[in-house]
């Protein structure tokens, strides 16, 4: 009880500098290893000291930044999180006025009839009284800091909107990146099966000439024509998935991607190069936009808590005016006009039901939910800038195997054709050399595509730009505004 009496006295004197009953902030320690994992896995990822650039500079391929600044502005999603901003600065705003009195202006008039039967002169007449006035209405005087309280946690929660649209964009970058490059593998692959399309169907013909000549059978013939029908039925699948990926990248956009933009083969959106913090820190996770936003509803948590003990103790309101009346709207303002009232009122919390502890129950429940929401949203980010490192480490290695096995496919596929033609082997081993072939160049295309997208994804798990500045000058800024 003393120290409760000791808090009172010292937030009743100490108005002026915002004392308020919200529980100290302690950022929680972060639920993850200090360092990301480390192995085979990770051996070939590139380290480096510099910063994360800014998307501009990361994206390095001129048609590649050029969608991206279209998405930048057209992408629906993008402005349904910039006017959420824009909401949760005015819902600051509103919540902030409540820090200073309210002054209404007013004129008004009054009239009235006395009639014959009760005038004291006998006669009846008509009376006129004129007012004007300025006024503030129920002003709390905020001596435990609950309006203070709750104004700084609407503070909070536009920060945790303005960190949730810097994590709508870094999304948003990195997806039309992604789906840039997907378009242009999509294409590749489409270019791949036409020219498998033409080559059976040019074994085909030639299987037609020995078919009529005795040199071949009809079943070599009829195998022949499966390879043809499977082609074309290939070409067909992959022309709906280079629209559907076209379709993919305009939605993104929010607009109709020129020709021009789109990538005509596999090609990378970005060299920039090595990005990785040396170290492997988790403490980078902090840049992570997502995760201020976690913390940012965490200290708007912690100052409900505040305001929730705040009900607890008195509120001083105070209601005041000042004007002048007259019976002639001629002399309103002349001497001896003036009025003013000043009446202020004090209301001490006896019996609520409980109304008051169920708030503070309630409040400080959204606070633990919020630790552990703040909690759950760093080890998301670990796994998935651990996912990252660990793609980047080894899709190199596994392209440059696919490579080689694209190589050596191609070398048996040209093999098995000459020892066919040379009476050696059957026409079922070309098939099945050229099936392995085609499958070993689709793996590598999806493979490629796979490392051109790993940087990128790399990138958006880091938090994908350059380190921020402190929220404390962004909050001093905005609280300057106001």
């Amino acid at each position: 009880m003393r120290i409760i009496k000791v808090t009172t006295l010292a937030c009743a004197v100490l108005l002026a500098s915002g004392c308020t009953m919200a529980p100290k902030y302690e950022r929680p320690e972060a639920p993850v290893a200090q360092t990301f994992p480390s192995g085979d896995a990770y051996a070939d990822v590139e380290k480096t000291a510099a910063p994360l650039p800014l998307w501009e500079d990361f994206i390095t391929n001129p048609k590649a930044r050029q969608v991206v600044r279209l998405a930048l502005e057209n992408n629906r999603d993008l402005r349904v999180a910039l006017f959420n901003v824009e909401k949760a600065y005015a819902a600051y705003g509103i919540q902030r006025a409540q820090l200073l009195p309210s002054v209404a202006g007013g004129l008004n008039e009054t009239a009235g009839r006395t009639p014959r039967s009760v005038s004291a002169t006998g006669s009846g007449y008509v009376s006129h009284t004129y007012q004007a006035n300025l006024s503030s209405t129920a002003w709390e005087l905020d001596l435990f800091g609950r309006v203070r309280s709750l104004s700084e946690a609407a503070l909070q929660s536009y920060f945790a909107v303005e960190e949730n649209r810097s994590a709508a964009q870094n999304t948003l970058i990195a997806s039309v990146a992604n789906a840039w490059i997907n378009l242009g593998a999509q294409k590749e692959l489409l270019r791949l099966q036409k020219i498998t399309l033409e080559s059976q169907e040019k074994s085909y013909k030639l299987m037609e000439q020995s078919h009529r000549l005795g040199a071949s059978s009809l079943l070599e013939l009829e195998q022949a024509k499966t390879t043809v029908a499977t082609a074309r039925a290939a070409v067909a699948s992959y022309e709906r998935t280079v629209a559907q990926a076209r379709n993919a990248l305009n939605l993104l956009v929010g607009a109709d991607v020129p020709a021009m933009l789109e990538p005509e083969k596999l090609e990378d959106a970005t060299n920039f190069g090595a990005i990785a913090p040396e170290g492997l820190s988790s403490d980078i996770l902090l840049n992570r936009p997502d995760i201020r936003a976690a913390e940012n509803n965490l200290k708007a948590a912690n100052a409900n808590i505040g305001a929730a003990r705040a009900n607890f103790f008195p509120r001083i309101s105070l209601t005041a005016g000042i004007g002048s009346t007259s019976r002639h709207l001629s002399d309103l303002f002349d001497a001896g006009t003036g009025l003013w009232t000043f009446a202020p009122s004090i209301s001490l919390p006896i019996f609520t039901g409980g109304a008051n502890l169920s708030t503070l129950r309630q409040a400080e429940a959204q606070q633990k939910i919020m630790v552990a929401t703040y909690e759950q949203t760093i080890q998301q980010a670990f796994a998935e800038v651990s996912d990252a490192l660990a793609t980047v480490g080894t899709v190199k290695q596994q392209t440059a195997a696919l490579k080689d096995l694209v190589t050596a496919t191609e070398r048996a596929y040209t093999l098995s054709q000459n020892r066919y033609k040379n009476g050696l082997d059957g026409f079922l081993t070309v098939l099945e050399s050229q099936r392995q072939m085609v499958a070993a160049q689709t793996n590598f295309i999806s493979a490629e595509s796979m490392r051109l997208s790993s940087g990128i994804n790399l990138y958006r798990a880091l938090g994908g730009g350059a380190v921020r500045e402190e929220q404390t000058v962004a909050a001093a800024s905005v609280k300057g505004e106001s």
